[in-house]
């Protein structure tokens, strides 16, 4: 790691602790990269980071607000309370592909550049271990129970094939839909089925058709999962997992509500019985704070790292961080890999996330973040500290 000093005794400090922890914060990533484990299922790595930072002095409550696999880690008692993210969770069947490994190893490392410091800046640190953002939100359960209440900034790091300072995230709803028919020989007594697949179809041709009439920054994708078990039976089930997205969250619902009618055009076409279920809480679009963001952008420079310019076209992607934004102030930069054509949720990014850049990305996040939380200690009113 090549950190330059600064000449703040503080963040100097900071990064002497990230330095000396480096090959324990490039392990824990590689760790939590070979175990991969699905939404709400993270038990080894929410165990490891919870013992890393109980290791280090914190008071760590693992298994909280109400989730087996949340960890709440808290250090200090100043007045200024930061929160800093770690994620986990892996997607099914190609594991680390969104590069939470170098997201938890990050924010452990942020916590431990910051707890001997925290009491002479004034701040109380807590690293928020959050379940489940690959569609289970696990944050919007921690924020309803008030894992986030108190807080003066709220932050964490991910991954991405380009740096970014922001990720514009939308929000997104996403439920399970299920039609019923009725079986009957598809060859012999094909009239006397009533055919749950074909459903489906009609309301894919329908919401491919809206497709036109939504806005650039739309998106509605999903799966089928079930459409029939053979050829010669007319299927009597289908069902399928869909997910709107909008860029505010105020435009979500009526976009749903026209997807909805997509299925429902399906149903009355075929006449099969249509059943809709949320699927997971909904998320809200992401909004960086300024100040906090500035902040940010500044030490991330002061790092090495830089911001391409970079094309004006629709970022899809989501976050439970953006239901929190909307109550405190928040950041969620991205820590470009240099990997491209490889982007997050494919394999090549699986592997990319323990290269030598995903190292780096590991260190740089979490000295940065530690770095933005010292700049925040310093700019808040009333603190005590130096």
């Amino acid at each position: 790691m090549n950190s330059p000093l600064t000449g703040d005794a503080a963040k100097d400090a900071a990064a002497r602790r990230v330095h000396a922890a480096e090959d324990q914060l490039t392990a824990l990533s590689h760790r939590i990269h070979a175990h991969p484990e699905p939404a709400f299922e993270e038990h080894l790595a929410s165990r490891w980071v919870a013992d890393a930072l109980s290791d280090a002095g914190f008071d760590v409550r693992h298994g909280c607000y109400g989730l087996p696999t949340a960890v709440d880690a808290t250090i200090g008692s100043g007045p200024t309370h930061i929160a800093v993210c770690a994620e986990y969770d892996a997607l099914p069947d190609i594991g680390h592909a969104c590069g939470h490994n170098v997201i938890a190893a990050a924010a452990v490392g942020a916590g431990l550049a910051l707890a001997p410091l925290a009491d002479e800046l004034g701040l109380t640190v807590r690293v928020l271990g959050t379940p489940a953002e690959e569609g289970g939100g696990g944050k919007v359960r921690m924020l309803e129970q008030g894992a986030f209440d108190g807080l003066r900034a709220a932050m964490m790091v991910h991954p991405a094939a380009v740096e970014m300072a922001a990720m514009p995230g939308l929000a997104v709803t996403q439920f399970d839909v299920t039609y019923r028919g009725k079986p009957a020989h598809a060859g012999a007594y094909p009239e006397l089925g009533t055919n749950a697949a074909d459903a489906m179809t009609l309301a894919q041709v329908a919401i491919g058709l809206l497709r036109q009439q939504t806005a650039a920054s739309d998106r509605v994708h999903g799966i089928v999962t079930e459409a029939g078990t053979a050829a010669n039976i007319i299927p009597d089930v289908s069902r399928g997992r869909w997910i709107v997205r909008t860029d505010r969250l105020d435009t979500l619902q009526p976009l749903a509500r026209r997807v909805h009618r997509c299925f429902e055009a399906g149903a009355l076409a075929t006449g099969c019985e249509l059943t809709t279920a949320p699927a997971g809480p909904d998320y809200a679009d992401l909004r960086p704070d300024p100040d906090l963001l500035a902040l940010w952008v500044a030490n991330a420079t002061a790092l090495g790292r830089s911001f391409p310019e970079l094309p004006d076209r629709v970022v899809g992607a989501a976050t439970d961080m953006g239901n929190v934004s909307h109550v405190v102030p928040t950041i969620h930069p991205m820590l470009g890999l240099d990997c491209h054509p490889a982007v997050n949720h494919q394999p090549e990014f699986t592997a990319a996330c323990i290269t030598p850049a995903a190292d780096r990305a590991v260190l740089d996040g979490a000295l940065g973040m530690a770095w933005t939380a010292i700049d925040v200690a310093r700019t808040t009113p009333g603190r005590r500290g130096t």
